[in-house]
């Protein structure tokens, strides 16, 4: 009788389909960005004081771009959703800033006795606006749908954001004298930021020769900026509404159950994100001295990028995200061009997420309920 081989133990080889895959793409932009970035590493050695301003300015951007981009991680981490207005908020703060500005006639001959008094006035009665709008949006177009299926928020998430940009359009046509004529002669043309900070350079001390340029208005963004991001961690990290937050965040039914309002502390989310819109709004507006109603798009998506990017739902991972975003921005500007900064920032994008899919300090968790 022929001896019958059994076949019960033998385990199929199974190809790493991914992990080739994965491997071949990382060649294929080694090989394809070999030359270039070779290239840039010699114009980067040849001039280090461009180098050095070129990090201080995507330093600068990457501020506010964090600030922005922990609007988006906050809600998600929460609710699950990504809220597509909130690009349109900080439109909006950057707007209601002008007009406050117009209101109250400061301009760069204003005297600093009077006029940093009023711009601190003037950034919190903006992040005052920006967060109540937000909460507003939250309650209107949000909570209704928060046991919906997923598409519905997302549809009127984009719904809200083109709302709000016409809004903006509108905001243009303002026309009151007592506003000084800060909304220009044209509804929807960029308008002017007074330059209210001054661009000395507050390193001319170490001589000519020297031109790395550090200005005045690039410590007061930095300043702020980072101040807001610190307050925030310390806030989420150590109050009991931050850790109400943080428990709302990994399960909103138990949370529910141990005594935690959900719906304010989902209202607190968007409260704390607008806020943080409104002053990246006006910062923005002080440092790059234009506003205009279509503004919100690319900054948003930039900042939900830069969240996605460090770990969509972690705080430090948007603060990072934002900060490396702005670099890259700022060295592709100079050693590439402006068109190809957009490919630079979602190419890498995409490389990070083959192999890091959670983001940079994201962690792998199961699915929300």
């Amino acid at each position: 009788m022929a001896t019958q081989i059994s076949t019960t133990n033998v385990v199929p080889r199974v190809i790493p389909w991914r992990t080739i895959s994965s491997i071949i793409l990382l060649i294929f932009f080694v090989l394809f960005l070999a030359v270039p970035l070779w290239n840039l590493v010699m114009e980067m050695v040849a001039n280090p004081q461009l180098l050095m301003r070129q990090l201080i300015i995507g330093i600068t951007n990457g501020a506010y771009i964090a600030l922005i981009a922990l609007g988006y991680t906050l809600v998600y981490g929460i609710i699950e959703l990504i809220n597509f207005a909130h690009g349109e908020v900080y439109m909006l703060g950057v707007f209601f800033s002008l007009t406050l500005i117009g209101l109250f006639g400061l301009s760069s001959s204003t005297p600093p006795e009077l006029l940093f008094p009023l711009m601190l006035l003037i950034l919190l009665v903006t992040m005052t606006f920006t967060a109540l709008l937000n909460v507003s949006i939250e309650r209107v177009a949000y909570r209704r749908l928060r046991n919906a299926p997923r598409l519905a928020p997302l549809i009127s998430a984009i719904g809200v954001s083109f709302v709000l940009q016409n809004v903006g359009q509108l905001w243009g046509f303002l026309r009151f004298p007592i506003f000084n004529g800060v909304m220009g002669s044209n509804a929807v043309a960029p308008k002017s930021y007074p330059q209210l900070i001054s661009n000395y350079n507050v390193l001319s001390f170490l001589g000519e020769n020297v031109r790395i340029r550090l200005t005045i208005r690039d410590l007061v963004v930095l300043a702020v900026s980072f101040s807001l991001l610190v307050a925030l961690y310390l806030f989420i990290q150590k109050t009991k509404l931050g850790k109400a937050m943080r428990a709302t965040a990994q399960d909103r039914d138990a949370s529910a159950l141990m005594g935690i309002d959900v719906n304010r502390t989902i209202s607190l989310a968007f409260l704390l994100g607008g806020a943080l819109a409104g002053a990246a709004g006006m910062l923005v507006g002080m440092y790059n001295g234009t506003a205009v109603f279509n503004m919100g798009f690319t900054a948003g998506l930039r900042s939900f990028t830069a969240a996605v990017l460090g770990g969509i739902g972690n705080i430090v991972g948007a603060m990072f995200g934002g900060l490396l975003i702005g670099l890259i921005s700022a060295l592709s500007d100079q050693y590439l061009s402006a068109r190809w900064t957009n490919a630079v920032v979602f190419g890498l994008l995409v490389i990070i997420l083959v192999f890091r899919p959670t983001g940079l300090l994201g962690e792998e968790g199961g699915q929300k309920a």
